[in-house]
Protein backbone atom coordinates (compact mmCIF):
# COMPACT_ATOMS: atom_id res chain seq x y z
CA UNK A 1 0.00 0.00 0.00
CA UNK A 2 1.13 3.55 -0.72
CA UNK A 3 1.20 5.76 2.37
CA UNK A 4 1.64 9.52 2.65
CA UNK A 5 4.09 10.32 5.44
CA UNK A 6 5.70 13.04 7.54
CA UNK A 7 8.08 11.52 10.07
CA UNK A 8 9.88 14.56 11.47
CA UNK A 9 7.56 16.72 13.59
CA UNK A 10 8.42 18.49 16.84
CA UNK A 11 5.94 18.74 19.69
CA UNK A 12 5.86 21.32 22.48
CA UNK A 13 8.21 19.05 24.43
CA UNK A 14 11.00 20.32 22.18
CA UNK A 15 11.86 23.84 23.37
CA UNK A 16 11.84 24.96 19.74
CA UNK A 17 8.32 23.58 19.20
CA UNK A 18 5.37 25.96 19.30
CA UNK A 19 2.99 25.75 22.29
CA UNK A 20 0.21 24.64 19.92
CA UNK A 21 2.26 21.60 18.87
CA UNK A 22 0.44 19.25 21.22
CA UNK A 23 0.20 15.54 20.36
CA UNK A 24 -3.54 15.93 19.78
CA UNK A 25 -3.17 18.98 17.54
CA UNK A 26 -0.41 17.31 15.55
CA UNK A 27 -2.52 14.17 15.00
CA UNK A 28 -5.50 16.27 13.96
CA UNK A 29 -3.47 18.42 11.58
CA UNK A 30 -1.79 15.36 10.05
CA UNK A 31 -5.24 13.89 9.43
CA UNK A 32 -6.47 17.11 7.83
CA UNK A 33 -3.33 17.17 5.68
CA UNK A 34 -4.24 13.77 4.25
CA UNK A 35 -1.32 11.91 5.83
CA UNK A 36 -1.42 8.22 6.64
CA UNK A 37 1.76 8.04 8.72
CA UNK A 38 3.29 10.60 11.08
CA UNK A 39 5.87 10.78 13.85
CA UNK A 40 6.67 13.12 16.69
CA UNK A 41 10.45 13.31 16.75
CA UNK A 42 11.46 15.54 19.62
CA UNK A 43 15.05 16.36 20.49
CA UNK A 44 16.70 13.59 22.52
CA UNK A 45 13.42 12.20 23.86
CA UNK A 46 10.53 9.92 22.91
CA UNK A 47 8.41 11.04 25.88
CA UNK A 48 5.44 12.10 23.72
CA UNK A 49 5.43 9.06 21.41
CA UNK A 50 3.02 7.00 23.51
CA UNK A 51 0.41 9.75 23.89
CA UNK A 52 0.79 10.59 20.21
CA UNK A 53 0.06 6.97 19.32
CA UNK A 54 -3.16 7.19 21.32
CA UNK A 55 -4.18 10.39 19.54
CA UNK A 56 -3.21 9.02 16.12
CA UNK A 57 -5.46 6.00 16.58
CA UNK A 58 -8.44 8.34 16.99
CA UNK A 59 -7.77 9.69 13.50
CA UNK A 60 -6.93 6.36 11.81
CA UNK A 61 -3.37 7.66 11.55
CA UNK A 62 -0.35 5.39 11.94
CA UNK A 63 2.15 6.75 14.47
CA UNK A 64 5.81 5.76 14.22
CA UNK A 65 7.85 6.20 17.43
CA UNK A 66 10.75 8.55 16.72
CA UNK A 67 13.41 10.86 18.14
CA UNK A 68 15.73 13.49 16.70
CA UNK A 69 19.02 12.64 18.39
CA UNK A 70 21.66 15.35 18.79
CA UNK A 71 25.08 13.72 18.50
CA UNK A 72 28.34 14.73 20.14
CA UNK A 73 29.20 16.53 16.91
CA UNK A 74 25.91 18.50 17.11
CA UNK A 75 24.59 16.60 14.09
CA UNK A 76 20.88 15.79 14.10
CA UNK A 77 19.90 12.17 13.46
CA UNK A 78 16.30 11.05 12.89
CA UNK A 79 15.78 7.76 14.75
CA UNK A 80 12.77 5.60 13.87
CA UNK A 81 11.61 2.61 15.92
CA UNK A 82 9.42 -0.44 15.22
CA UNK A 83 7.49 -0.04 18.48
CA UNK A 84 6.97 2.03 21.60
CA UNK A 85 8.92 -0.22 23.95
CA UNK A 86 12.03 -0.02 21.79
CA UNK A 87 11.68 3.76 21.55
CA UNK A 88 11.26 4.15 25.30
CA UNK A 89 14.19 1.85 26.04
CA UNK A 90 16.38 3.94 23.73
CA UNK A 91 15.07 7.10 25.43
CA UNK A 92 16.28 5.74 28.77
CA UNK A 93 19.71 5.09 27.27
CA UNK A 94 19.93 8.56 25.74
CA UNK A 95 19.15 10.15 29.10
CA UNK A 96 22.35 8.59 30.47
CA UNK A 97 24.25 10.35 27.67
CA UNK A 98 22.52 13.73 27.96
CA UNK A 99 24.49 16.48 29.77
CA UNK A 100 22.83 17.71 32.93
CA UNK A 101 22.21 21.25 31.72
CA UNK A 102 19.08 22.92 33.02
CA UNK A 103 16.62 24.40 30.56
CA UNK A 104 15.92 28.12 30.63
CA UNK A 105 12.31 28.39 29.46
CA UNK A 106 12.60 32.17 29.16
CA UNK A 107 15.47 31.79 26.69
CA UNK A 108 15.13 28.40 24.97
CA UNK A 109 11.40 27.89 25.43
CA UNK A 110 9.37 25.61 27.74
CA UNK A 111 9.58 21.84 27.42
CA UNK A 112 5.99 20.83 28.15
CA UNK A 113 4.94 17.26 28.97
CA UNK A 114 1.31 16.47 28.07
CA UNK A 115 -1.01 13.55 28.75
CA UNK A 116 -3.35 11.80 26.32
CA UNK A 117 -5.91 14.57 26.78
CA UNK A 118 -3.37 17.28 25.84
CA UNK A 119 -3.25 18.49 29.43
CA UNK A 120 0.08 19.79 30.74
CA UNK A 121 1.31 17.43 33.46
CA UNK A 122 4.84 18.75 33.85
CA UNK A 123 7.94 20.17 32.25
CA UNK A 124 11.27 18.59 31.35
CA UNK A 125 13.91 20.45 33.35
CA UNK A 126 16.97 19.16 31.51
CA UNK A 127 17.69 21.01 28.25
CA UNK A 128 16.91 18.66 25.37
CA UNK A 129 18.58 20.47 22.48
CA UNK A 130 22.18 19.94 23.58
CA UNK A 131 24.53 17.40 22.03
CA UNK A 132 24.64 14.02 23.74
CA UNK A 133 27.76 11.96 24.37
CA UNK A 134 26.78 9.71 21.44
CA UNK A 135 28.99 10.04 18.36
CA UNK A 136 27.73 10.04 14.79
CA UNK A 137 30.00 7.04 14.24
CA UNK A 138 28.17 5.08 16.97
CA UNK A 139 24.51 5.72 16.32
CA UNK A 140 23.85 3.24 13.49
CA UNK A 141 25.32 0.39 15.54
CA UNK A 142 23.59 1.56 18.72
CA UNK A 143 20.21 1.34 17.01
CA UNK A 144 20.56 -2.34 16.11
CA UNK A 145 19.46 -3.82 19.47
CA UNK A 146 16.36 -1.61 19.27
CA UNK A 147 15.72 -2.69 15.64
CA UNK A 148 15.61 1.01 14.82
CA UNK A 149 16.84 3.03 11.88
CA UNK A 150 19.22 6.01 12.13
CA UNK A 151 18.84 8.61 9.38
CA UNK A 152 21.07 11.71 9.12
CA UNK A 153 18.57 14.56 9.23
CA UNK A 154 18.16 17.36 6.66
CA UNK A 155 21.64 16.75 5.28
CA UNK A 156 21.40 19.67 2.84
CA UNK A 157 20.82 22.30 5.54
CA UNK A 158 23.53 24.69 6.67
CA UNK A 159 23.21 23.91 10.37
CA UNK A 160 23.07 20.76 12.51
CA UNK A 161 23.49 18.47 9.51
CA UNK A 162 26.27 16.01 8.86
CA UNK A 163 27.43 17.93 5.79
CA UNK A 164 27.29 21.34 7.47
CA UNK A 165 29.05 20.25 10.64
CA UNK A 166 31.51 17.66 9.32
CA UNK A 167 31.57 18.33 5.59
CA UNK A 168 31.32 14.68 4.60
CA UNK A 169 29.54 11.36 5.00
CA UNK A 170 31.57 8.15 5.16
CA UNK A 171 30.58 4.50 4.93
CA UNK A 172 32.00 4.07 8.44
CA UNK A 173 28.99 5.99 9.75
CA UNK A 174 26.78 3.13 8.58
CA UNK A 175 23.90 5.16 7.15
CA UNK A 176 21.71 3.44 4.56
CA UNK A 177 19.01 6.14 4.29
CA UNK A 178 19.24 9.94 4.46
CA UNK A 179 16.80 12.80 4.93
CA UNK A 180 16.80 15.59 2.34
CA UNK A 181 14.64 18.70 2.45
CA UNK A 182 12.11 19.54 -0.23
CA UNK A 183 14.55 22.13 -1.63
CA UNK A 184 17.53 19.79 -1.65
CA UNK A 185 19.78 19.85 -4.72
CA UNK A 186 19.76 16.12 -5.46
CA UNK A 187 22.34 16.13 -8.28
CA UNK A 188 24.80 18.10 -6.13
CA UNK A 189 24.27 15.86 -3.10
CA UNK A 190 24.62 12.78 -5.27
CA UNK A 191 27.82 14.04 -6.88
CA UNK A 192 29.51 15.02 -3.63
CA UNK A 193 28.53 12.11 -1.38
CA UNK A 194 29.57 8.73 -2.69
CA UNK A 195 28.64 7.05 0.61
CA UNK A 196 24.96 7.91 0.03
CA UNK A 197 24.83 7.52 -3.74
CA UNK A 198 22.18 5.06 -4.88
CA UNK A 199 20.66 4.85 -1.40
CA UNK A 200 17.08 5.85 -0.54
CA UNK A 201 16.11 9.14 1.06
CA UNK A 202 13.08 10.54 2.83
CA UNK A 203 11.70 14.08 2.86
CA UNK A 204 9.95 15.38 5.96
CA UNK A 205 8.74 18.75 7.20
CA UNK A 206 10.77 19.10 10.43
CA UNK A 207 7.68 21.03 11.54
CA UNK A 208 7.83 23.29 14.59
CA UNK A 209 4.43 24.89 13.92
CA UNK A 210 1.15 23.25 12.93
CA UNK A 211 1.13 25.02 9.58
CA UNK A 212 4.53 23.51 8.73
CA UNK A 213 3.26 19.92 8.68
CA UNK A 214 3.34 18.65 5.11
CA UNK A 215 0.21 18.07 3.09
CA UNK A 216 0.02 14.63 1.49
CA UNK A 217 2.96 14.70 -0.93
CA UNK A 218 5.70 12.21 -0.10
CA UNK A 219 4.98 8.48 -0.10
CA UNK A 220 6.43 5.13 0.82
CA UNK A 221 5.14 1.64 0.10
CA UNK A 222 4.54 -1.11 2.63
CA UNK A 223 2.40 -4.23 2.91
CA UNK A 224 2.20 -3.96 6.70
CA UNK A 225 0.13 -1.27 8.46
CA UNK A 226 2.43 -0.97 11.47
CA UNK A 227 5.36 1.11 12.67
CA UNK A 228 7.59 -1.90 12.08
CA UNK A 229 6.28 -2.19 8.53
CA UNK A 230 7.05 1.49 7.90
CA UNK A 231 10.56 1.29 9.34
CA UNK A 232 11.30 -1.85 7.31
CA UNK A 233 9.92 -0.21 4.15
CA UNK A 234 12.16 2.82 4.62
CA UNK A 235 15.15 0.62 5.36
CA UNK A 236 14.55 -1.19 2.06
CA UNK A 237 13.72 2.02 0.18
CA UNK A 238 10.26 0.81 -0.87
CA UNK A 239 8.56 3.57 -2.80
CA UNK A 240 11.28 6.11 -1.97
CA UNK A 241 13.52 8.16 -4.22
CA UNK A 242 17.23 7.33 -4.42
CA UNK A 243 20.30 9.48 -4.65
Amino acid sequence: MKLFYDLHIHSCLSPCGDREMTPGNIAGMAHLAGLNVAAISDHNTTRHCRVFSAWAARYDLLAVPAMELNTREEVHILCLFPGLEAAEDFDAYVRTKLPDIKNRPDFFGPQLILDDQDRVIGQEDRLLTVGTEISIYEISSLMKPYEGLAIPAHIDRDSNSVLANLGFVTTAMGFTVSEITRRGDLPAIRAENAALRGKPYVTNSDAHYLGDIFDAEFTLETEDWSSRGVVDAIRKGNGLGRL
